[in-house]
C-alpha cells in the first residue's frame, strides 16, 4: 500500500498594507546600512587624516646615554613636563590573571629610584589581585608633544605596610578619600550609592587625614628591560634598548 500525500494548506496571499510594511522595513534596514557604512568610512577617514608628530621633535643623541636607565628615564620625563605634556607621570599598566589574560589601565607614576618604579592600588582591586597571582607587569609612558615612549617590564613586589601608608599619606586629601571608598573594581549598584560613599569619605579624609586604609598597597616593579623610544618625522625612530644581565645592564639598538 501506497500512501498518499495528503492536503497541503496554501498560505494566504499577505495583505497589501503587510506587503507596504515589510518594504517600508527593508528600505529603513537598507538606511541604517548605509548610515552604518557611512559612519564607519568617516572614522577611518578621521583615524588616516589626524597628524603624527607635526612639530620639531627633539634629537636623542646615543653618546650621551647613561649606563642606567634610571637617570634617562628621569631626564626625559622632566623634559616632557618641560615641553607642556599633561600628566607626564601618568602611565598605562599591564598585568595578567592566572590564565594569562591580560588587561591595562593608566595611573599614576609615584616613584622611580634605584629599586624601581613604584606605583599603588588597593589589594582587592583587579591589578593587585593579578599581581597576587602573577608578579610580573610592563608600564607604558607616552608623550607625544616630544614623540617619545619609554617601554618598562620587569618583576613587582610589594612594599610593606608602613610604607605603603606612608605613600597614600604624602599625596592629597582627594586621594585619601578616593582610597577611603574602598571596594575599587567591584560592581557598583548605583552613581548615587558612589556618591553618598565619597561623601562620607571625604569627610573623614579631611577630619583625619592620617586615616588608615589597610588595603592601600605600594608596588615596585624592578626592571629587567627599559626601551626608550624617540619618534622622527622620516620615520627613523631611534629605540635604545636597556636589559639587565648578570650584575649590570646592556644596551642594544632595535630596529624601528
Amino acid at each position: 500500500m501506497i500512501d498518499q500525500p495528503g492536503h497541503q494548506d496554501t498560505p494566504d496571499a499577505a495583505p497589501a498594507d503587510a506587503t507596504a510594511h515589510h518594504s517600508d522595513a527593508t528600505d529603513a534596514t537598507d538606511t541604517a546600512d548605509t548610515a552604518d557604512t557611512a559612519d564607519a568610512r568617516a572614522f577611518r577617514e578621521l583615524l588616516r587624516g589626524l597628524r603624527v608628530w607635526d612639530v620639531e621633535l627633539p634629537a636623542f643623541d646615543l653618546a650621551t646615554a647613561p649606563d642606567d636607565p634610571l637617570p634617562l628615564f628621569r631626564q626625559w620625563l622632566r623634559e616632557a613636563a618641560e615641553a607642556g605634556v599633561p600628566e607626564p607621570h601618568t602611565m598605562t599598566l599591564a598585568t595578567a590573571d592566572a590564565d594569562g589574560d591580560p588587561s591595562v589601565r593608566t595611573l599614576m607614576l609615584h616613584d622611580a629610584d634605584e629599586r624601581g618604579w613604584h606605583f599603588a592600588s588597593h589589594r582587592g582591586s583587579r591589578k593587585g589581585r593579578e599581581l597576587a597571582v602573577r608578579p610580573r607587569a610592563a608600564l607604558g609612558f607616552y608623550w607625544a608633544a616630544v614623540g617619545r615612549q619609554v617601554r618598562v617590564r620587569g618583576s613587582v613586589t610589594v612594599a610593606g605596610p608602613e610604607e605603603s601608608a606612608a605613600d597614600l599619606h604624602h599625596r592629597s586629601t582627594g586621594a585619601l578619600a578616593a582610597a577611603l571608598v574602598g571596594r575599587q573594581s567591584e560592581v557598583l549598584g548605583s552613581t548615587a550609592e558612589l556618591a553618598r560613599a565619597s561623601e562620607a569619605a571625604w569627610e573623614r579624609a579631611r577630619r583625619e587625614p592620617e586615616a588608615p586604609v589597610p588595603s592601600w598597597t605600594l608596588y615596585v616593579l624592578r626592571a629587567e628591560a627599559v626601551e626608550f623610544f624617540q619618534g622622527d618625522a622620516q620615520r627613523r625612530h631611534v629605540r635604545l634598548n636597556y636589559r639587565y644581565e648578570g650584575d649590570g645592564w646592556l644596551k642594544e639598538l632595535l630596529w624601528p
